[in-house]
């Protein structure tokens, strides 16, 4: 038999592999936007939206979007496994791109409120399915690096959302046509993609049959996982620090340095998000060299990240004392070098120690965990700034958080030859 089909083919399933990844970019683009871009225009919404009144509420709306997250991403992951990742992904996109435009004609807190509360159920439904999708089809040497590609698309996101601060002090744009532009993209993105992209066609086999479990065992035999319960916290703990930079750092900075809410906004993204971009492909590219020779590459690699974040939170949290803008920047690089390292590497790790069948069931546990924590984070930076609180004091407690995330990712085993 000639060989030649069997290299057409796998040749064919390579294009496929990573053109999924590039139908998913901007898609993982839009998601971060969509949410991100609200940080960046705090001062223009609660100039204009009166009810919303103090930094407790707007942190009890940022915490909203993040539970309701929570709770649906395994909810989302588990439909994906046992239904349709593509179709999953694709109405994640359509409701949330809706609901963004909806957003820009909110005239009330409520009203912003229960916006935001909804865009997190639809955006939940998003990254369990899509990284389960592309580490469906990137099976071998490239995996690290095409969830890397992916992550890509979300700091492009968060980095865009960045500028947004300049839209809203625009007196001929302003802050709502940032929503109704990507709202009306999402959309748009929709229709096509549906289209274009496909489920990976499951093959049973005497070794690993092909099951798809029920939502109790499904979590069940998550729950009972030793490595995976120590994922989920590895996955965890930092998220803690990250949505706090990702949510409230415009702010930070602006405040402490005196600046624009243009120009905060932009630092407060471009820069980490950049750095994250950058190392989250060369650490997809070591992370899948090092498992060449060892199963714990992607670990190590992940591992290297987390030492990074570790003083990159000490600098953050000591540069508006010492009235440092570039200490704090030079502070968020370190931070987005560390992140790209750990954030290209977590799905990874999660096919190493489940099933095929469980990856986005898998994901969206972590994602419930990491979230519900994340919104717990907002708001009590939230009340903590109403009263105070040193920044150094609230980053240091982040920086030891690390310490400890470090010790349990060391701790993980993954399955030989996974």
């Amino acid at each position: 038999m000639s060989a030649s089909p069997t290299t057409d083919d796998s040749s064919s399933l390579s294009r496929r592999a990573w053109l999924v990844v590039g139908l998913l970019f901007p898609v993982a683009l839009l998601n971060y936007l969509d949410r991100q871009m609200i940080a960046s225009m705090k001062v223009s919404v609660m100039g204009e939206i009166k009810d919303i009144g103090s930094e407790e509420n707007w942190g009890h709306m940022l915490a909203s979007f993040k539970w309701v997250y929570a709770i649906f991403s395994p909810i989302g992951g588990y439909i994906a496994d046992r239904f349709s990742r593509k179709l999953t992904i694709c109405s994640s996109l359509f409701v949330w791109s809706l609901i963004t435009w909806l957003t820009g004609h909110v005239g009330s807190f409520d009203q912003l409120y229960w916006a935001r509360t909804a865009m997190g159920i639809s955006e939940a439904f998003y990254i369990p399915a899509a990284l389960a999708l592309i580490a469906d089809y990137h099976t071998g040497g490239t995996r690290s690096r095409a969830v890397g590609v992916h992550q890509m698309g979300i700091y492009c996101g968060v980095m865009t959302g960045g500028f947004a601060g300049f839209v809203a002090d625009s007196p001929d744009l302003g802050w709502r046509s940032m929503f109704d532009f990507t709202g009306l993209a999402g959309i748009l993105y929709a229709i096509p993609l549906l289209f274009l992209l496909r489920d990976v066609p499951r093959q049973s086999s005497a070794s690993e049959p092909m099951a798809k479990p029920s939502a109790a065992n499904a979590f069940t035999e998550l729950l009972t996982n030793r490595n995976f319960i120590l994922l989920v916290l590895y996955f965890t703990l930092p998220a803690l620090a990250a949505w706090v930079v990702r949510d409230w750092m415009p702010a930070i900075l602006q405040k402490a340095f005196n600046i624009s809410q243009g120009k905060a906004g932009v630092s407060a993204a471009l820069y980490w998000q950049a750095a994250a971009l950058l190392s989250a492909i060369l650490g997809g590219w070591l992370a899948d060299r090092w498992m060449q020779r060892s199963e714990r590459g992607r670990i190590y690699v992940s591992a290297i990240g987390m030492m990074l974040i570790i003083p990159a939170m000490y600098g953050v949290g000591n540069a508006p004392a010492l009235n440092s803008f570039a200490l704090a920047i030079g502070s968020l690089v370190l931070f987005g070098i560390g992140w790209g390292f750990f954030d290209c590497n977590n799905m990874p790790i999660l096919s190493q120690i489940t099933r095929p069948e469980l990856r986005a069931t898998g994901y969206g546990v972590m994602n419930f965990v990491s979230m519900t924590s994340g919104g717990v984070a907002d708001w009590g930076f939230g009340v903590m700034s109403d009263r105070h609180v040193p920044l150094n004091l609230i980053f240091g407690v982040f920086a030891l958080v690390c310490v400890v995330s470090l010790i349990i990712v060391l701790m993980i085993r993954p399955k030989p030859g996974a």
